[in-house]
């Protein structure tokens, strides 16, 4: 968001995609977006790895992303993307923010509960990621990277007027956030994005592990 961050919409790419292999190959063809291939990669400063099973891109780091955070999209990030979280300490910010901002983003505190965490992303789309409805429709217990974590489901609408589904994978680790986040328009791309983003969220692990 940034006007993209955490998967609100940055660009209109996709828009007039009318699949999702020519849409991979038109973002290709922007120099600004890297393409990443189905192989091993570090994400988010390194400290996390991951295995797409497809091919994505890579979205442009923006004014309100973090170091430890990366996104990627497969078909435009205003219709679908991942955002990975690896290794927020206690007390450090999930997105950029002013201190004379009126309205802040909650800090990660290493003592959360899943609870305190959507709340915290919540209020992130709420003030940066541009969303002016947001629904939890799940919160659940989930293992993630073999520790005890949590999947939040989502719905929200944004200020594009485009309804969008998400869920995030994460858990506290050795007192830091790790998560993977799934953000898609809600007709088709999120339910086609989905099976995608799960074997990616369960082929994730810490480096050096």
């Amino acid at each position: 968001m940034r006007s993209h961050k955490l998967l609100a919409p940055m660009v209109a790419l996709a828009m007039f995609a009318g699949a999702a292999t020519e849409a991979s190959a038109q973002l290709q063809g922007l120099n600004y977006f890297q393409l990443i291939r189905p192989r091993p990669h570090s994400v988010a400063g390194g400290s996390m790895i991951v295995v797409p099973a497809t091919e994505w891109n890579r979205i442009p780091r923006g004014r309100y992303d973090i170091p430890r955070e990366e996104n990627w999209t497969l078909n435009g990030p205003f219709l679908d993307g991942i955002t990975f979280i690896a290794g927020v300490e206690n007390d450090k910010r999930i997105v950029e923010q002013r201190r004379k901002d009126d309205r802040k983003v909650p800090n990660f505190r290493s003592d959360m509960t899943p609870q305190e965490i959507a709340d915290m992303i919540e209020s992130f789309y709420l003030i940066r990621g541009g969303s002016v409805e947001f629904e939890t429709t799940s919160l659940k217990p989930r293992t993630f990277m073999g520790q005890p974590g949590f999947q939040l489901d989502f719905a929200h609408l944004g200020g594009d007027e485009l309804r969008r589904q998400g869920r995030a994978v994460g858990a506290v680790i050795n007192g830091r956030l790790y998560m993977i986040l799934f953000d898609a328009a809600r007709m088709h791309y999120f339910q086609a994005g989905v099976p995608e983003f799960e074997r990616i969220v369960d082929s994730a692990r810490l480096r050096g592990r």
